[in-house]
């Protein structure tokens, strides 16, 4: 299992040192350049963010007690990919701004904050809507399970009313049979 997370580790730190790489690119390309850039940057995030969703689960299958090391480096994992987005988003603002300036001519002094800003603001919303779409998930396979148990407890129940039935009537065979058997001793 954590030949597995290795492997994952090692892809992450090579994808990331290539996000890196090109992020870093990006300010001294030409206009036409810089937007496939930030594109091919973007996918190669997509595909960062699925190595640690998968790097997540398989430190969930670690061993409780070896699982702390793994939590560490998941952490300064996510502060990494944190850290890539931020230098794509600032790369992706100076870019914008540039392409701007281009078409009407502004020296842009006053919308960089802004831009930062409203960015941030829809970074919050998609993962609070990401959070919210987690949320309901577990609510659906909560109550899946619930179900599940439901039916278990179900029939559960039925087989226990009919070995109390059973009883009862074992019962009653026990009362004839003593009362026949009283019945001989009394001949």
């Amino acid at each position: 299992m954590s030949s597995d997370f290795e492997g994952y580790e090692q892809d992450f730190a090579v994808l990331t040192a290539d996000i890196t790489n090109k992020i870093a690119r990006v300010p001294r390309l030409p206009p036409d350049e810089k937007k496939q850039m930030v594109a091919n940057v973007e996918k190669q995030l997509e595909e960062a963010k699925e190595l640690l969703e998968q790097m997540d689960l398989e430190v969930r299958e670690i061993p409780p007690q070896s699982r702390g090391m793994f939590s560490n480096r998941m952490r300064s994992y996510k502060r990494e990919m944190g850290k890539l987005e931020t230098d794509l988003k600032r790369s992706r603002i100076a870019y914008s701004d540039e392409v701007r300036n281009e078409l009407l001519g502004d020296d842009g002094n006053s919308s960089e904050n802004q831009r930062a800003h409203l960015l941030d603001n829809t970074e919050r919303l998609e993962r609070s809507s990401r959070r919210l779409e987690a949320g309901y998930q577990i609510a659906v396979e909560t109550e899946q399970i619930g179900q599940e148990m439901l039916e278990n407890l179900s029939h559960d129940r039925e087989k226990i009313q009919r070995a109390r039935e059973r009883l009862r009537e074992t019962d009653a065979n026990l009362g004839k049979s003593s009362r026949v058997l009283t019945g001989m001793l009394r001949r």
